[in-house]
This record gives C-alpha cells, sequence and structure tokens, in this order.
C-alpha cells in the first residue's frame, strides 16, 4: 500500500473553501493546489494534461446540462389545469425524493463510521481508512446528486412536454430529449469530476508508485454510488410499480376506467412513481455503472504501467470525456417532422453520437495507448455489443415480433395462459445475450492479448484482461445519450398523462400518445442496455478484485521481507474447495432471495393502496361520477412509506452477505482449506490467507452469472408481458375492454415488478457485490 510521504497537504486545499462559497471556484482552486502539490514529484507533464482533459469535459457536461435545463424550463407551461396536475406530480415526486435520500444518508454515514473503524482496526489498512472512508462519501453524494437533479427537470419537463404537444409533436420530441439530456451529462459528468479530482486530491500525479497505487484507494468512490444506486433503484421500482399495479388493478379491471383518469386515486402516485424510478432510479444506475467502470478500469491499467505510464490509467477518464462531446453532439441533432416516427429521430441520435463516439475512441488509442489497434478492436466489440443488446432486446419486446404477439394470442384463453406463456418467452430470453457477452469476452480478451503481445513482463492474462476493460468501455462510451433517451420516456408517459388529466383536444392526446410509445421502447431497450453493461462491467469488477487481491498479497509478503514468486496470481480458483462452492452457492441464492424481496414488497406496498383506492371510492361515490376529486395526496404518501420501509432489508441483505462470507471463511480456513495453485510456500508462515478471498471470488462470480441471467428474463418478460396488452389495446382479440384484455392486463401486473423493480435493482446489486469486495478486499487476506 501506499506510503504516507505521497499524501496531499488536506488542510491547505481545505482552506479554500472558507474564501470562497461558489462550488465551482472551489473545484478550480482544489484542483490547481493538488496540481501543485502532486506535479513535482514525478509525473510528466505530456501525460497529466489528459487528466486536465478529462475535468475539462466534465466541466462542459455540467454546462451543457445546465443550458439544456435552461431551454426546456424557459417553454410554455400549458394550461392552468395542466399546471396543476404537473404541481401535484412535481410535490410527490419532491417529498419522496426527500424522505429516500434522507433515509439513504443516515445508512450512507453509519456504514461509513463502520467501514472507518473496520480499516483502522486492521493494521495493514489503517493508513487508508480516511481516503477510502472520503472517496466513498463522496461517491454516495454524487451518485444522490445526479439522481436528484436529473429527476427535477424530468418533473418539470413532463409539463413543457404537455403544453408543447398542443401544438407540434416535434416541438415536444425536443423538449423531451433535452429534459432527458440533462440526466444523462450530470450522470457521466459527476462521475468524471469526481473521480479525477479524487485521483489529483490522494496524489495520483505523484512518482510511479503513488499512481499506481491510487486507483485502489478510488474503490470507495464506486461502493458509495452502488450503495445509493441500490436504494434509489429499489425503493423507486418499488415506489412505481405499486403505485402502477393499485392503480391499474382497481381503475382498469374493477372500475373499468381508462389509463390516467383522473377519477383515479392511485393516478398521481402512478405518475410520480415514473419519475422516482425510472428518471432518478435509472440515473443512479447508470452513474454506478460509469463510476464503478472506470475505477475498476483504472486499476487493471495500473497493471500495465510499465507499458502505458499515466495514460493506462487516465484512458477510462478520456473515454468518458468522448461520451460527453459525442452525446451533447447527438442530443442537439435530433429534430423530427411532424409526420415522422419519434423513433426514428431518436435512433438518428444514437447513430451520430456512436459514431462521434468510435472516432473518439480510435483517437483516445492514438494518443494514449501507442496506436495499438488491436485494442481499438476490443473498443468496437463493446459498441458492437450494446448495438446486439438493444436488438435483442426489441426483438423480444417489440409487438411486431413473434415473443409479444404469441403472449397476447395466449389471452384468448385466460391469464392462466398468458402467464405460462409469458414465462416461457422470459426464460427464453437469456440464451441470445448470454451468448452475445461470452463472444464480447472472447473477442475483447483475445484483441488485449494481440495488442499487447509485444509488451515484456506482463502476463498474457493481464493484457486480455485490459481488452475486456477496453470492450467495457466502448460499450459505455455513449451512456450519456443512451440515459437521455431512457429518461425521455418517464417524461413522455407523464405528459400523456397530463393531457389525459386536463381533458386536451384528441388530437393532443394523440401526439403524446406517439411519443409514449417511443418512449415504452426507448425505456425497454435501454433496460437491455444496462444489463449489457452491467455484465461486462460486472467482469471488469471481478478482474479488478483479483487485481486488488494480488496487489495486497505482494504488499504484505514484501512487508514480511518475503519475495512473491515469479508468475504467481490471483486468478485460478479451485472450485473442489468446500469454503468456494458454499461461497458459489450463496451467490447464486443471494440474486433469488433478493428478487423475491423485492417482488414482495411490491406486493406488499400494493396492496395497500389497492386498499385505499378502493376505500375512497366507497367513501365518495361522487369520484366515479366525476363530481368531486379524489385525495391523491393520500395515496401518495401510503406509497411512499411503504416503499422507504421495504427498501431496507434487501439492501442491507446485499451489502452484509459477502463481507459475512469473506470474515467467516478466512478465519476457517485451517478446517476446510485444499491445496491449490494459489498457495504461498510454505515457508512464508501465516502471512497471508486466501481462503476468505477465494470464497468470495466464488460468491461475486457465480452470483454475477446468476443475476445477469435473472435479470434478463426479468426486464425482457417484464416488457413482452407489457406490450402484449398494448398490442391488444390497439384492436386485436377484441382491443380494450375484452376478455383478452383482462387477461393482458393481469400478465402486465404480474410482470411490472420484474421489469421495473427486481430485474433493474439486479443491475445494481452484482455491480454492488463488486464494490463491496473491492473496499473490503484487504479484510479476506
Amino acid at each position: 500500500m501506499p506510503s504516507p510521504e505521497f499524501s496531499v497537504q488536506y488542510e491547505d486545499i481545505a482552506g479554500l473553501s472558507s474564501q470562497e462559497e461558489d462550488p465551482r471556484m472551489f473545484a478550480s482552486k482544489l484542483t490547481l493546489a493538488t496540481l501543485a502539490a502532486t506535479l513535482p514529484s514525478g509525473s510528466s507533464g505530456s501525460d497529466t494534461i489528459y487528466l486536465w482533459i478529462a475535468l475539462g469535459a466534465g466541466v462542459l457536461a455540467l454546462a451543457a446540462a445546465l443550458l439544456f435545463a435552461r431551454s426546456v424550463l424557459s417553454a410554455d407551461q400549458g394550461t392552468p389545469d395542466m399546471q396543476q396536475i404537473a404541481s401535484a406530480i412535481r410535490e410527490g415526486a419532491e417529498a419522496f425524493m426527500a424522505r429516500q435520500y434522507k433515509t439513504i444518508a443516515i445508512m450512507a454515514v453509519v456504514l461509513a463510521a463502520v467501514l472507518f473503524a473496520g480499516y483502522k482496526m486492521y493494521g495493514p489498512t489503517a493508513p487508508l481508512a480516511f481516503k477510502v472512508v472520503f472517496s466513498f462519501l463522496v461517491g454516495a453524494a454524487c451518485s444522490g446528486i445526479s439522481g436528484y437533479t436529473g429527476m427535477f427537470v424530468s418533473i418539470r419537463a413532463n409539463l413543457r412536454t404537455a403544453a408543447a404537444a398542443r401544438t407540434s409533436l416535434a416541438g415536444a420530441l425536443k423538449l423531451a430529449l433535452r429534459g432527458g439530456a440533462v440526466t444523462g451529462l450530470i450522470v457521466v459528468g459527476l462521475a468524471l469530476l469526481g473521480i479525477g479530482l479524487l485521483f489529483l486530491l490522494f496524489g495520483g500525479l505523484g512518482d510511479n508508485d503513488a499512481a499506481k497505487q491510487v486507483p485502489f484507494q478510488l474503490v470507495g468512490f464506486g461502493f458509495g454510488a452502488s450503495l445509493v444506486a441500490l436504494f434509489a433503484q429499489l425503493g423507486g421500482g418499488i415506489y412505481t410499480k405499486a403505485a402502477d399495479v393499485g392503480a391499474d388493478l382497481v381503475g382498469k379491471v374493477e372500475a373499468g376506467i381508462p389509463e390516467d383518469d383522473p377519477r383515479n386515486p392511485a393516478v398521481i402516485a402512478d405518475l410520480v412513481g415514473d419519475n422516482v424510478g425510472d428518471c432518478a432510479g435509472r440515473g443512479a444506475d447508470l452513474f454506478e455503472s460509469s463510476a464503478a467502470e472506470s475505477v475498476g478500469a483504472m486499476i487493471l491499467g495500473a497493471a500495465l504501467y510499465p507499458v502505458f505510464g499515466l495514460k493506462g490509467i487516465l484512458f477510462p477518464l478520456i473515454v468518458h470525456a468522448i461520451n460527453i462531446v459525442s452525446s451533447i453532439v447527438g442530443v442537439s441533432s435530433v429534430h423530427s417532422k411532424e409526420t415522422d416516427d419519434p423513433m426514428h429521430s431518436l435512433n438518428r441520435g444514437f447513430y451520430i453520437t456512436s459514431f462521434l463516439a468510435l472516432v473518439g475512441f480510435a483517437a483516445g488509442v492514438h494518443f494514449l495507448l501507442q496506436d495499438r489497434w488491436w485494442l481499438l478492436a476490443a473498443g468496437v466489440v463493446g459498441i458492437i455489443t450494446s448495438f446486439l443488446f438493444v436488438s435483442i432486446t426489441e426483438y423480444y419486446t417489440e409487438t411486431r415480433y413473434r415473443p409479444v404477439q404469441s403472449i397476447a394470442e395466449a389471452c384468448k384463453t385466460g391469464p392462466a395462459t398468458n402467464i405460462i406463456t409469458g414465462l416461457a418467452v422470459g426464460m427464453q430470453t437469456p440464451a441470445m445475450p448470454a451468448i452475445v457477452i461470452s463472444g464480447a469476452l472472447l473477442l475483447s480478451y483475445y484483441f488485449g492479448v494481440k495488442g499487447l503481445e509485444d509488451a515484456t513482463g506482463i502476463a498474457d492474462y493481464a493484457k486480455g484482461i485490459y481488452g475486456t476493460a477496453i470492450a467495457t468501455m466502448g460499450m459505455l462510451s455513449s451512456a450519456a445519450y443512451i440515459l437521455a433517451m431512457d429518461t425521455f420516456g418517464p417524461i413522455t408517459d407523464n405528459a400523456g398523462g397530463i393531457v389525459e388529466m386536463s381533458n386536451q383536444p384528441h388530437e393532443v392526446r394523440d401526439r403524446t400518445d406517439r411519443l409514449d410509445a417511443a418512449g415504452n421502447t426507448t425505456k425497454a431497450l435501454t433496460k437491455g442496455y444496462a444489463i449489457g453493461s452491467a455484465a461486462l462491467a460486472a467482469f471488469l469488477l471481478f478482474s479488478a478484485y483479483l487485481e486488488a487481491i494480488h496487489d495486497i498479497v505482494s504488499r504484505r509478503v514484501a512487508a514480511a521481507g518475503f519475495v512473491l514468486p515469479d508468475g504467481w496470481s490471483f486468478s485460478n480458483i479451485n472450485l473442489a474447495s468446500v469454503p468456494v462452492f458454499v461461497g458459489a452457492l450463496l451467490g447464486a441464492m443471494l440474486t433469488y432471495l433478493f428478487s423475491s424481496m423485492a417482488i414482495s414488497a411490491v406486493g406488499r406496498a400494493a396492496e395497500k393502496v389497492i386498499e385505499d383506492v378502493r376505500a375512497q371510492f366507497k367513501e365518495n361515490p361522487g369520484i366515479m361520477l366525476g363530481t368531486s376529486r379524489p385525495d391523491y395526496a393520500r395515496c401518495v404518501n401510503i406509497v411512499t412509506g411503504a416503499a422507504l420501509k421495504e427498501m431496507v432489508l434487501p439492501g442491507a441483505l446485499a451489502v452484509l452477505m459477502p463481507v459475512s462470507i469473506g470474515v467467516l471463511f478466512r478465519h476457517l480456513s485451517t478446517k476446510f482449506h485444499l491445496a491449490s495453485s494459489t498457495d504461498l510456500p510454505a515457508s512464508f508462515g501465516n502471512v497471508v490467507n486466501l481462503s476468505g478471498a477465494e470464497a468470495v471470488a466464488s460468491f461475486l462470480m457465480v452470483g454475477t452469472i446468476s443475476g445477469i441471467l435473472l435479470a434478463m428474463l426479468m426486464n425482457n418478460g417484464g416488457g413482452a408481458w407489457d406490450n402484449a396488452k398494448k398490442f391488444i389495446e390497439t384492436g386485436h382479440y377484441g382491443g380494450k375492454g375484452s376478455e383478452a384484455h383482462k387477461a393482458a392486463v393481469v400478465g402486465d401486473t404480474v410482470g411490472d415488478p420484474f421489469k421495473d423493480t427486481a430485474g433493474p435493482s439486479l443491475h445494481v446489486l452484482i455491480k454492488l457485490l463488486a464494490t463491496v469486495t473491492l473496499v473490503l478486499a484487504p479484510l479476506f487476506v
């Protein structure tokens, strides 16, 4: 681990904050002071310029987000009725977010204290306690800010989009996408600035040893981002689906009223849920992906320091800088005619973004990776993987393809056959994505080895794993635009609800329906993208965990006066070892138990919503007659309290299990340990103990595999159920109100917690497991 002499003078830097209230000015002074403290000790100016480029791109992202937000917020706000409905949605979303983030903040502070105590009590990690906990808190804060600010704009963009739809579909499309772009740019910008500034603050521009060690000290940032993302996605997912299920079952099925009908007491809670689940939750999810992927890739880049120097460590930050620039251009290029399909316009922006990202990626390989074009090929593999995931998701969730149509056809014979067919389709959906992931990992690994075959003194495993890291960067190189498309969905969904509840003319609803249809597609497609990027990022983080264990062992051995054997690596996990097998079994089990808890939470919260809606219809008959207004706030308060209560236990389980396994098996090693190739020579004595680290590695790997496959089943199966209902609503098999439609509503209700709660939360879970193990790796050895 790094020695104390490479620390920055924190008290000098902290003193700047008292002289300037503007956080942007403070950030600028912070980076300048840190550079002054670290640059003389060994970094070359030609290399450090890339860090400044990355930080500049982060500032550009926030500036562009501000400009997009101003253009959205300055637009027309529509009629007083529209403003009144939007105000109720905004108040409900802000109230939930305030309570949710207060709960998350308390848990984060408690966990930070435990983390600090754990590091301080353990001798080898004591010097790192402050840095790891500080980076954890910064990561958590940035994740929370990215989710909240994105939702802040989306709950205002919905009203402006609805107002614009009164006169122009093209204008409404532009406003909705720019509202979504605010979330995308803030997410990537804050991830880039947070990691870049911490790298400076921790002495990353110091001498060679400091530069190689700082990435390991940034793992707390990824852990903080993961923790907030899990609770934001889980809490938001429980909220949105509990409100949706309650509104649909009582409103559509029992009362026979249309979707978004103002007579439904749960309709405002449903519209609030679109924001807190799909906007804030997904924003925190992709922030976590960007942050954790960057830290993991920097750790692997540190292993190649003899080849690339500082450039290999900074390359992930440059990729995100490219992501920002290409996404800004892509969003700005989207325009549409009144007769165009909105999806075509959105796809055109995605193609432009991807092309620019590829060009920028090639420039990055030229300037930072010594023209090793095989590594560019690995990045292209990642970009192609993102396209394939989107296409596969489209096939399984779009109404024009056989899977959705087969579920709709099954509705003719009732809800039971709808459920059976939907489950069968859901179980089929992981097959092709698993093949794509396998191909991407194999190809990128091969390209990594080819690209670095002339690098001496570097193991082929390290070369290949860096290739997989490059592929992950390639897949995330258009993340800001993807997130803009994702947030476009709930904005247009809300806009349609506002138009419906304010009784706008039929042609206005037709425009918002076209936007909503495109939004439903983008939400489904970005879920596919999210799980694909999570899969590659999780493997990257697993590799970073193995590298972290190797680094810890080498330093422990050196401190004890021994020399690590040539060629030793922590990359062979013995599956015949009982702790390893048990760790793997528990990892697979966790994904199912976690999913069960998430789905059960939706069911319990939905029951409370259903009871309240039924009670309001019974207490106030004037609601159904349209002569009196439901108590929307009562329903919002019920689902808010239920969602916050239900999110705690699944989240705590995800954090505690890997810690328990690592610590437990570390102390049971003498009873269960089986000799393996990772064992150190007996002459070393008890310098290190790898049993806990091995058990956690198997837990992490098998939990990741199980989580990926289960998330695909839930995301695509739930999306297929949803669109089967929409397919029938277009007039097939009797259309709305038919027996087939009632069966489809049941299937859609079953799929709701799959695709919007458990599935997306699993994306976050598999990355949280990786970041937890990275942060706590020293405690397992």
